[in-house]
Parts: C-alpha cells; structure tokens; sequence
C-alpha cells in the first residue's frame, strides 16, 4: 500500500545539515560602502575622466590623420626603416657622435694651456661626426658632400622635411625615413634633431656602411616613384564601415530582384 500524501516513508532517513565551523576568533562583519565606510572597490574609470587638453589634442588629430585622406608626399613618411635595419643603422650613427659640452670645454682648457706654456698646440685632424641641423644638411646634400641622410617621421610641422626626400633623390644621395627625432636627437646631445647625415666614415665601418647603404636604397630610393603615387588615410571607424556594408548590401539585393 503506497505511503499517504504528506506522510514521510519510514524508511528514508533525514538529511542532516552540515555546519561549518566557525572560528570565535574572527567575527565575519560584512562591508559597508555607505558615507564614512569601507572604500569602494576599484573600478576603470578611463571612460569618465577629463583628460588634459594636450592628451585630448593628440588623440583627435591620431584620429583625423586615419579618417582624412593623406597625399602621397605626406604619407611617404608612415613608411619607415624596418626594425633590424634600424638598429644596425644607429649602432653605426653611434660611433660618429659629436663631442658634448664637457669633452668641448676639456679640449678647448688643454688647448689654452698648451698655448699659455707656449707649446705649438699643432692643427688637429677634424675628427669625422655626424652633422645635424637642417641649414647645414641642405647644404651638404646640395654640394653632393653627404652620403647619408636620415628624417624623422615625426617632424611638427612636417613642411620642414617634406620636401628633403625629393631633393636626395635628384641629387641621389641615399636617404631615409626613421621613427623617432627624439630618438635621432639623443645622438647629437639634444631633446629632437629633424635630420641627421653622414659625410664619410672611417676605413674599418667602410663594409658595413655600404651594405646598409644598399639596404637603405632598395627600401627607399628605388621605391620613390612607388610612394609618390600612393596615397594614405581613409580608414573610417567601425560603426562607418557597418553602415556602408549595410548599405552595400541592400543595393546588391536591389540590382538582384531587378535583373529578376
């Protein structure tokens, strides 16, 4: 005879409740964030802070510069020196630093004490360095005097070197285009530097210097006419390009139930 409803079987046994044991000696107190108490959790808060102008501008005009259609002569200057290249090129750029202020005013303290004693202080050899300064790179580049010439990607405002990669290509002097004019300025002792360029090197970097010399030529002066012809920019944002897919589409549907 099955058990009446609401009536327990005799056979099935209770489930006791297992109790945790708690330990006397920390109280569980539950956190309270109201006025006064414990500190909210952390949380990232980027979306609702009020950036400073600086940051606000340079993130508008990262923006415009992927939007807006970018001509050939400005978009040159996306297209830089790969990595390894690079690196090789300012390991050698390296070696021909100028002297800075210290090794000048030591030299220049030997020299008037040479002269004080009365000792022929001879005519040194000029020692070979990079040159820096846009005047005087012009004027290297234009009495053919350079033999490699290198731009900063990020020039403000880039009218000053915009026009330097067409000059090096009429004079054919190998140039080309690296990131960083706070990078080419560290090796003049200086915040930025636009353009750096080499006049000559010594005997022993003569190998090297021609194969980067190669290297440079084949990724820039060879593609001159490739660069100068291939605009930049156009990228919209990503709701853009959903809305022009969607339209796309909905003309293709309209063309297929014509044509049917």
């Amino acid at each position: 005879m099955a058990p009446k409803r609401g009536v327990k079987a005799a056979g099935a046994p209770a489930k006791k409740k297992t109790e945790k044991a708690v330990n006397p000696l920390f109280e569980k107190r539950p956190k309270q964030f109201g006025i006064g108490g414990a500190l909210p959790p952390k949380r990232d808060m980027n979306r609702f802070v009020k950036w400073p102008r600086v940051v606000q501008i340079q993130r508008k005009k990262r923006i415009l510069k992927q939007r807006l259609k970018i001509p050939p002569a400005l978009n040159q200057f996306t297209k830089t020196l790969d990595k390894n290249l690079a690196t090789s090129l300012f390991k050698m750029l390296l070696k021909y630093r100028p002297e800075d202020k210290a090794a000048k005013r030591e030299r220049l303290l030997k020299k008037a004490e040479a002269e004080a004693e009365g000792k022929d202080a001879g005519t040194a050899k000029k020692p070979i360095v990079v040159k820096y300064g846009l005047n005087h790179v012009t004027y290297l580049i234009e009495q053919n005097k350079a033999q490699l010439v290198v731009i900063a990607h990020d020039v403000d405002p880039i009218e000053l070197v915009v026009w330097l990669p067409a000059l090096c290509r009429k004079m054919e002097i190998p140039y080309c285009i690296v990131k960083g004019k706070a990078r080419l300025g560290s090796i003049v002792h200086k915040k930025t530097a636009s353009v750096l360029c080499l006049t000559t090197v010594k005997n022993e970097d003569k190998m090297e210097f021609s194969k980067v010399l190669e290297a440079i030529k084949a990724s820039f002066n060879d593609k001159y006419d490739e660069y100068r012809k291939k605009w930049g920019g156009g990228i919209m944002g990503t709701k853009s390009q959903a809305r022009t897919k969607a339209k796309e589409k909905l003309l293709a549907k309209e063309a297929a139930q014509r044509m049917t």
